[in-house]
């Protein structure tokens, strides 16, 4: 083989090892985002049940009324 030619299948021989660790990476990557976004899925299910728990509470502590929604006593 001439020079140019061993040069060249050094170059795709590098290409190729980049692409598979590239490949590699990607997938682990979308292991972690899939992961996380199943995690923010299930804080945000808990937290909007968590704040419809704040709102019950409230409410049952100012006699069934929300305090903002009730008129003053002048009215």
């Amino acid at each position: 083989m001439t020079e140019d030619v061993m040069q060249l299948v050094e170059r795709v021989d590098e290409l190729e090892s980049r692409l598979a660790f590239q490949e590699d990476t990607i997938s682990q990557l979308n292991d972690v985002i899939t992961r996380q976004d199943a995690e923010i899925r299930t804080v945000v299910a808990r937290m909007s049940e968590l704040g419809e728990k704040y709102r019950t509470l409230t409410s049952e502590m100012h006699g069934g009324a929300k305090q903002a929604d009730e008129k003053p006593p002048h009215y």
